[in-house]
Parts: C-alpha cells; structure tokens; sequence
C-alpha cells in the first residue's frame, strides 16, 4: 500500500522537473540566438565579394548565389528566439510583464522569420552587378523592413517593461540596464531608419541600426542567462538579489 500510495508523488514529481528541464532548454535558446546570428552574419560579411559593412545592412547578405545563408540564418535565429519566448512564459509566472515580454519577445523572433521570407532589395552595388546607386525599394523589400521593423519594436518593448518590472521590485540595476536599452534601441533606429533614405547619411543610418540591433542581442543574452540561472526557475527574475 506504501508504495502505491507514493508512486503517484514521484510521478508528479518527475513531471514537474520534466517541464523545468524542458524550460531551460528553451531559455538557453535565447542565450545562444543572438551570438549565433551575429557570427554567422559577421562570418558573411567579411567574406562575401562586394559586401561592405559601412554601407550595407546583414540583411542584403540573403542576396545573390550565396543568400539561402543568411535566410537561413534568419529562420532559424527565429525559431530560437521564438523557443526562448515561451521558455521566459514558463518563469516569468507572477507580477508586471509575465505575459507582455514572452509575447514580445516572441514577436522579434517572428519579425526575423517573416524578414527572411521576404528578402531586402538589391542595392548600393550589392550584391555584385547591382547599381552602385540603386535605393529603390520593391514590395517584397517592403514586407522585409516591415517585418524587421515590428521585431524591433516587439524587442524594444519588452525590455523597457521588463525593465520596469524590475524597477518595481526593488532592482535598479537591472531596471535601468534594462530601459536604457530599449530607449537607445528605439533612438538608433528610428534615427537609422529616418537617415538610411539619403546616399550621404546611409553609412551613418548603417551604424545606428548596428548599434541598436546589437544592444538588444546583448539585452535577451543576458536576460535569458539571468533566468536560467535563478535558484527557483518559476519564479520572476527579478526576485533574487
């Protein structure tokens, strides 16, 4: 009868560390997306003949004979920020934000998806053959940086609320990490978007846009290792000192 009785203890106990593995799982996805794409990209970059980092956006690397790379690496950064967005849904069970950042979260990764379904234009002489002048922009170049554009924000957001989160609970530290990431996020790339129409300020606009792009991969780095790294995984991040 003793054993009976406890078996179902044990079983509930086996499913409730099942879920928790399940959780980190998805939360280490949030850790490794970020430098992934980044080398990946960077990888591309400094080995695609024509590619200029100066004056080109990652994204035009999907173009030309070498592109299925970088659309590649789009759906699959994707998926693995998607991945770590229902991870964080699984810690973040109390208090501001437990829905709001998974979700948002979850929504950058379905910008990159979408971004990779539709490819940037050709242009500013890539890739090779393409006018050295070229800026026009067709609709699938359209769907790209629209695409692009609600990731963004989706990331944008979800730090600035998480950051408030934290303020809330008594962690200043990583709430003003948090929302200063989000603001210069958000100034870089409505400042890269504003200036990437015009020849002249294009190669500053390409800088804005590198600085906030990698600020915010730095930003769900460090929060998905924050999370997997709390001693009781269900519980709000920002709960322990």
């Amino acid at each position: 009868m003793a054993t009976s009785l406890a078996t179902p203890h044990h079983s509930v106990s086996a499913s409730s560390t099942g879920r928790s593995a399940t959780a980190r799982a998805l939360l280490a996805c949030g850790v490794v997306a970020g430098p992934a794409y980044v080398a990946l990209g960077l990888a591309q970059a400094l080995t695609r003949p024509g590619f200029d980092l100066t004056r080109h956006e990652l994204s035009q690397l999907a173009l030309g004979d070498w592109g299925w790379v970088q659309i590649a690496n789009l759906y699959v950064t994707g998926l693995l920020v998607v991945a770590s967005a229902i991870g964080m849904r699984h810690h973040l069970r109390a208090g501001r934000g437990r829905t709001w950042v998974p979700r948002l979260v979850g929504l950058y990764g379905l910008g990159m998806i979408g971004a990779g379904a539709f490819t940037a234009d050709p242009g500013l002489g890539f890739p090779p053959g393409s006018a050295a002048d070229a800026m026009s922009v067709s609709t699938h170049g359209l769907l790209h940086l629209a695409f692009a554009a609600v990731g963004f924000c989706g990331l944008i957001a979800a730090s600035i609320i998480y950051g408030r989160r934290c303020l809330s609970v008594g962690q200043p530290g990583w709430a003003v990490y948090s929302i200063a990431t989000g603001l210069v996020f958000l100034a870089t790339f409505v400042s890269g978007a504003t200036l990437a129409g015009a020849p002249a300020t294009h190669s500053l606009a390409t800088l804005l846009l590198w600085i906030g792009v990698l600020l915010g991969w730095c930003w769900l780095t460090a929060t998905s290792i924050r999370l997997l790294t709390q001693h009781y995984p269900s519980r709000w991040a920002c709960a322990s000192p």
